[in-house]
């Protein structure tokens, strides 16, 4: 069989203009924040990699057998993967199976193939997502990956998180193994939490694999979300921008609608009438504003006391930094050990008691406080968990909060989302992202090209997963440095919302004929 560079489970989500451009620019290298992920990826899989069983225990089948397939070319461990099942392994690494749909070939490369009840195989997926969520009213199968091949699965209290990409990878290998004849409508996911796989069922995936598969491949580029971190994306923008599309103000569906309207190009809406802030904004990117106040009056609460807040976390596994600016000074809660353990645990309690502290004393001397952060979903997160998570060192470790204590404050009026009040007063022709909003109110970050995509990789060399030890204290100094600035343009851009916003204009200004 000849493995053609058809289609593989990636192609079908998000853009699929991807699928043109691999071909027609195909020595273009991949972004920095690409190869980031794929690090990552690469180091989570080798430590689970690790955890899988290579023999067998007492009272298990003492005839268990894995093969690790060799690095090779994607043609020559399809041959490799098709031996190890005729040879009926338990568990196969690496593997690569392949099935053709409507004249459609699609490859893929699996990370494992695990023998299930010596009928059939099941595919494993290494992700870096997180699979699923504790819920005490659902439940699903699970298996220790310490166990995968030897070991049965067992109903746990959880709720699965549906990836696209993953349901797309794992229903094309169902449908590879069941032309083969050993399929057996089961797939294992492991994600954040190397200790266990989730048992899927394929046959729920397949649907949606074939709806992406009919949809039509386009032949020109069309603004979504993804396209920042596109390697194309340079070379979309070219083209986008020569025909002034609509895309290029409204990504996704609304610029879809708006086409079918007969708008497709951004002067075409600056020339509308209504509706006015789309109109407005329209006008705006024609020249260059990036930001538009909703209604004359502007403001933000301000505080005898002000605290602004910013926490940086690894994935799904601990909140590793409570970054904290007082208006004069940036206080950092920071632990490079290892997350999830006492470390972690010490670092929240400390960070939890300064605040309360502050709180207390400021109320004490009779002062207002006010309690910031921009966007407060993964703040509030982190909180909770963190609470949650750490309960059982309340006994040991002084300052580590109740669930209770936690939801209190986050429900309090202390508590205040910087984003909430940017949204409910302005509008952006590039986004209300804090790195969007906060150069307008004349912030400007002290590391360059640091975003939290690209944090996530410091973090690893912070803690020495991918760097020497001279390398880590670098990926620290650059981790608070960027953790403060946040912090503190969180506190500029509230300080530019109670100033009334100055310099920007109105939508009804841009409107005004």
């Amino acid at each position: 069989m000849e493995i053609r560079r058809t289609l593989h489970p990636q192609d079908l989500v998000g853009c699929r203009y991807r699928r043109v451009l691999t071909h027609v620019l195909p020595d273009i290298p991949p972004t920095d924040a690409s190869v980031a992920r794929r690090l990552r990826l690469e180091h989570s899989r080798a430590q689970i990699m690790a955890l899988l069983p290579t023999r067998p225990e007492k009272g298990d089948n003492r005839h268990f057998r894995r093969i690790d397939l060799e690095p090779a070319s994607v043609e020559e461990r399809w041959f490799a993967t098709l031996e190890a099942i005729v040879t009926g392994a338990h568990v196969i690494t690496n593997a690569v199976v392949s099935v053709v749909v409507d004249d459609q070939e699609i490859v893929v490369e699996i990370d494992a193939l695990v023998r299930h009840d010596s009928v059939g195989y099941m595919p494993v997926l290494i992700t870096n997502h997180r699979i699923a969520r504790a819920d005490e009213h659902k439940t699903m199968n699970v298996v220790a990956t310490r166990r995968l091949g030897l070991g049965r699965a067992h109903r746990a209290k959880y709720r699965l998180k549906h990836h696209a990409a993953d349901t797309f990878s794992l229903a094309a290998a169902a449908r590879a193994l069941d032309a083969l004849g050993v399929g057996c409508q089961r797939a294992i996911i492991i994600g954040q939490d190397f200790e266990r796989g989730f048992v899927v069922d394929t046959d729920l995936f397949q649907q949606g694999l074939d709806q992406a598969l009919a949809q039509p491949v386009p032949f020109a580029p069309h603004r979504v979300k993804e396209c920042g971190h596109c390697r194309y994306w340079p070379q979309c923008e070219q083209q986008l921008l020569a025909v002034d599309d609509i895309s290029l103000l409204f990504s996704g569906e609304k610029s879809w609608e708006l086409k079918k309207q007969g708008i497709a190009t951004v002067a075409a809406l600056a020339q509308c009438s209504s509706p006015v802030e789309d109109v407005a904004l329209a006008r705006a990117y024609v020249g260059n504003r990036k930001l538009l106040k909703k209604q004359d009056a502007v403001s933000a609460p301000r505080f005898d006391v002000e605290i602004d807040i910013d926490v940086e976390a690894y994935l799904d596994r601990g909140a590793y930094l409570w970054g904290v600016f007082d208006g004069s000074s940036y206080h950092p809660f920071v632990t490079w050990d290892e997350l999830g353990s006492e470390a972690e645990a010490r670092n929240f309690a400390e960070f939890w008691q300064w605040l309360r502290e502050r709180i207390s004393k400021a109320r004490a001397a009779g002062q207002s406080v006010g309690v910031f952060c921009y966007s407060a979903n993964g703040e509030n997160h982190w909180l909770r968990f963190s609470a949650k998570r750490f309960a059982q060192f309340r006994a040991s470790i002084p300052g580590v909060p109740s669930e209770e204590e936690v939801s209190e404050f986050i429900s309090s009026p202390l508590w205040i989302d910087v984003f909430a009040l940017v949204r409910r007063q302005l509008l952006g022709t590039h986004g209300l992202g804090l790195k969007t909003v906060a150069p307008v109110a004349g912030f400007c970050w002290q590391v360059d090209d640091l975003d939290g995509e690209a944090s996530v990789n410091l973090y690893l060399e912070a803690t020495r997963a991918l760097t020497s030890a001279q390398g880590a204290d670098a990926a620290r100094e650059a981790l608070l440095t960027y953790n403060s600035d946040d912090c503190r343009a969180t506190a500029r851009v509230r300080h530019f919302l109670a100033d009334g916003a100055p310099g920007v204009s109105t939508c009804a200004e841009l409107c005004m004929d």
